[in-house]
């Protein structure tokens, strides 16, 4: 890893940690939830870090251009051309915000050749942050603590699953029915993977509508851990391939284990109804 994308880095953690900060600002007062025409929730906090992140990322990179959820209506046209982008999440888990929970997180990824190569993760409440670069180790940093490296764990008899905190479909529901002896934790917003990423989990599946800002960064540690994450038919997961910005649904593994695999192939759980 050379010096220049390691500076790179560390500059864009500095920028996550300011989002962070500036996310903390409103959440520790009143304030208000608009409803974007997705009808997802949207408050002062998710701009504030948009904001800054956007801002950070064109002052610091001016030739790579910025695509966040707060300004997605950049035409495919225009997104098709891009070789290498910043895709960021200014505030991943707005539900779980406006709950007070704490499990919410700034994502930031950069994009080259429809792959992440680049995550950085901060739960501001907690101060945790999550990092990493394709080609190198995925680390963990606490609040009070030098960073680590950390790895997704081996198989174990009892399946963990980490599971959305606030949307679990019918077909997710048919999934775990499936399975023999395992484990649900349930967490809001790129924690799920940082949980698959750091041994705390064997797997998040995701039945349901999710968009490319939500996964990127995550997916980069996850495959920096030795993890993989890819569509529910075991094909690779790309990104700025297609004018929808939405994912299709999607595995996050440690390693193949053969029961959740073959409740995975089972149409009544991978398949729309």
């Amino acid at each position: 890893m050379s010096s220049e994308p390691m500076d790179c880095l560390l500059h864009v953690i500095d920028i996550a940690r300011e989002a962070g900060r500036r996310i903390l600002t409103v959440y520790e007062r009143d304030f208000e939830v608009d409803t974007k025409q997705d009808e997802s929730p949207l408050t002062a906090a998710d701009m504030a870090s948009h904001h800054h992140i956007v801002d950070s990322l064109r002052a610091l990179t001016p030739d790579i251009p910025v695509l966040s959820e707060e300004s997605d209506s950049i035409p495919f046209s225009e997104r098709q051309q891009w070789s290498r982008y910043w895709l960021i999440d200014p505030l991943d888990g707005t539900r779980e915000f406006i709950k007070r929970n704490g499990e919410f997180t700034v994502n930031i990824a950069l994009i080259d050749q429809h792959e992440p190569v680049m995550g950085v993760i901060l739960a501001p409440v907690t101060g945790e942050l999550f990092y990493a670069m394709a080609g190198g180790s995925a680390w963990y940093q606490s609040a009070s603590e030098p960073p680590r490296t950390i790895q997704c764990k081996e198989a174990e008899p009892t399946l963990v699953i980490a599971g959305s905190r606030s949307h679990v479909s019918d077909r997710m529901r048919s999934f775990l029915e499936a399975l023999p002896d395992h484990e649900l934790i349930s967490l809001g917003s790129s924690l799920k993977f940082c949980y698959v990423a750091m041994g705390k989990a064997d797997l998040y599946l995701r039945l349901g509508p999710t968009s490319e800002w939500d996964s990127a960064a995550a997916h980069c540690i996850v495959n920096a851990a030795g993890g993989q994450v890819c569509k529910t038919d075991f094909s690779p997961r790309r990104y700025n391939t297609k004018n929808s910005l939405l994912n299709p649904d999607f595995v996050v593994f440690a390693s193949p284990r053969n029961d959740w695999v073959q409740a995975l192939k089972r149409p009544a759980a991978c398949r729309p109804a």
